[in-house]
């Protein structure tokens, strides 16, 4: 079977890194940015960054709208940090004019560790990683405050929530692409495999 292809939203964030951790992971890695590329790949990160910022732009180059069409039809996700925003239901604190992609019954907080100066580094346990705890590297990191009956929440830091998935949608309040450590971008390759089966049966 080939590699599964597994596009990274390229309008802000750390997408280099991004790609290089799914590259890593057995992944064909390639930027998007626009609509007609939304159509030539199997999964999508939605990285770090400035999730307001991205949400804008994402409208602003026409991606947001058939993005939410594929989420919907069950294309994988997975987003960190600001990427766990863009796919949470609910904000707690949205700025002016932010947008969600929606596809995870979650509210989340915005920024909720704390500030740039405040980020940290901490061992997390993720459900479904094999082996030591996960390098969780969190810089102005939303957490989860509560989930819905469809997600399932995969990790807890000091009490609260910083990994959920639900279907075929995966977030994280922390940036694994930053550490070396590649087994959360291999979990989701494996869950891009997983569908690109199902969508050949």
């Amino acid at each position: 079977m080939t590699a599964p292809v597994v596009g990274v939203l390229a309008l802000q964030g750390d997408v280099r890194e991004h790609l290089v951790a799914l590259a890593a992971a057995g992944a064909v890695a390639r930027p998007v940015r626009r609509p007609e590329e939304l159509a030539g790949i199997d999964g999508l990160v939605l990285p770090g960054g400035e999730s307001t910022t991205i949400s804008k732009l994402a409208v602003l180059f026409g991606v947001m709208d058939p993005l939410r069409a594929r989420v919907r039809d069950g294309m994988p996700v997975y987003g960190t940090c600001a990427g766990m925003i863009l796919l949470a239901d609910k904000i707690l604190d949205p700025r002016s004019g932010q947008e969600t992609i929606g596809g995870i019954d979650m509210i989340v907080r915005r920024n909720a560790f704390g500030r740039q100066n405040e980020s940290f580094e901490a061992a997390v346990e993720v459900e479904g990683i094999a082996g030591d705890p996960v390098e969780g590297v969190f810089i102005r990191a939303p957490w989860v405050e509560s989930v819905g009956a469809a997600a399932e929440v995969l990790a807890e830091h000091d009490g609260h929530i910083v990994a959920v998935r639900q279907g075929n949608a995966l977030a994280t309040s922390f940036h694994p692409e930053l550490t070396g450590d590649h087994r959360v971008h291999g979990l989701f390759v494996d869950m891009v495999r997983a569908y690109r089966t199902t969508e050949s049966l």
